[in-house]
Order: C-alpha cells, then structure tokens, then sequence
C-alpha cells in the first residue's frame, strides 16, 4: 500500500500505527485521507499481521478536523458525504482494539476520530473541541456522552469550547498524559501490554464493546457472561484437563 495523506507502520508485536500525515494543513481530514485511512483498515481487518491499532498525527496537531476547502467544491459533495459517512463506520466497528495518541489539538473531525477510538492518552500539548457548530455544523454528540456522560457531552457540542488535557484527563475523556515526546512510546508500550491477551478473546470483547453499548442488562449479560463462560472459560477448562 503506498498513501500520500497518512503513513502506517507495522511494529512488533502485531502493533498497527496510522500517522495522520498532513502536517502543513495541521492533518485536516480530506477525502483521499479517508479513503487510504478506510483502506488501510480493511486491509488490517482480517490480517493476522495487526491485532490492535494506533492513531497519531504528524507534526503539531492530531487534527484541525475535516479539510473545509473540499465544501467550498459543489461538485465533491458525493464524495465528502461518502466517505465521511464510510470511515467514521469503518474505525468505530473495526474489529481489533484501537487507542488515540494524541500529539497536538483534536478539533471537530479530529476530535470525532478519537471518540471512535476505545483507549486515548495524550501529550500535554493535547486540546479538545467541537468548533464547528460556531460555523453550523451539528457535531457529532453520541459517541463523546458514551465517554463522558450527558451533562458534559451537551455542554462540549452546544458551546464548542477547548478543554485543555488537564481537564480532559479529569473528566475521563483521556486515561493518561504523556510528557515531553514519549507519547508515541508509551501508546506502543500499552498496546504489547494489551497484546498479551489472545486475539481470539480481544475481537470477541471488542465485539460486545460496541455492541452492546445500546442493550438492557439482560441481552448484555448474556453476551458478556452466558457466551464468554459457554465459548471460552469451559472450554478452557475442558482442554487444560485433556492428558498432555
């Protein structure tokens, strides 16, 4: 695979990197990013090379959000709606766990990406917002109060303010800030310790992470319980007892 708008990489232990790499417009997510970013992950999907996937950005920013100059174009309006709507699917269901190293600001577009995201850390140089309804554009306000409740997911979509990593630490959005330039180190490092699970069970549990987000108790623990003691603790029980 060769892209122009991001760079990936495949580290040790089946440790899958995407670069949002548009440092010069601050990684603003155009219609070709979101098709090499969709390929890339369909790529990846299926691949035994890769069992759990990292995004970042280049340069200063993760991302300033979608590239705006691609509305300014009636005749793009297809594509941006396309792939907008085929890449936000494609992170929030791909099948493997995957984190948001977040190097710089993540605004609109960019801060969406990260929500799909189930782990996020950050640098210190990390801010967070949803500008565009100043512009009028309705953002997206589902996937931010799964991560940090209603109360705060309204204020954060109705008046676009910036929080900065302090405050996104505080209130759940991130797990962690990085310090100085170890950010990318330290999403490798929580990733080989997420690795250390089977990939079998890590796509099984990544499946009832976004599946059962909208279920009752009951459905959700049948899935969660009934199905993992069924599927996984009894056969392993089953298998340890076999003569060796």
């Amino acid at each position: 695979m060769e892209f122009q708008t991001i760079h990936f990489e495949i580290r040790t232990g089946r440790i899958g990197i995407i670069t949002l790499n548009r440092p010069e417009k601050r990684n603003a997510i155009s219609i070709q990013m979101r098709r090499e970013i969709s390929a890339c992950l369909k790529k990846w999907w299926d691949s035994q090379e890769v069992g759990i996937l990292i995004f970042t950005g280049s340069g200063n920013a993760f991302s300033a959000g979608f590239d705006l100059e691609e509305f300014n174009q009636p005749a793009l309006y297809g594509e941006l709606y396309e792939t907008s709507s085929t890449y936000h699917r494609d992170i929030w269901y791909f099948p493997k766990p995957t984190i948001a190293a977040v190097n710089g600001p993540a605004m609109a577009g960019g801060f969406d990406l990260i929500q799909l995201c189930d782990l996020r850390i950050c640098s210190q140089k990390a801010s967070f917002a949803h500008p565009e309804i100043k512009f009028g554009i309705p953002p997206l306000f589902t996937p931010l109060r799964w991560i940090v409740g209603n109360a705060l997911a309204r204020d954060l979509c109705l008046t676009g303010r910036i929080i900065d990593a302090k405050e996104a630490h505080r209130v759940g959005l991130v797990s962690e800030i990085v310090e100085g330039d170890r950010l990318l180190e330290r999403a490798v490092q929580i990733a080989a310790g997420i690795m250390e699970a089977p990939l079998s069970v890590l796509q099984f549990t990544k499946s009832y992470l976004v599946g059962n987000v909208n279920r009752g108790f009951e459905e959700s623990f049948c899935i969660e319980h009934d199905k993992v003691f069924q599927g996984y603790l009894l056969k392993k029980a089953s298998e340890s007892l076999k003569p060796k």
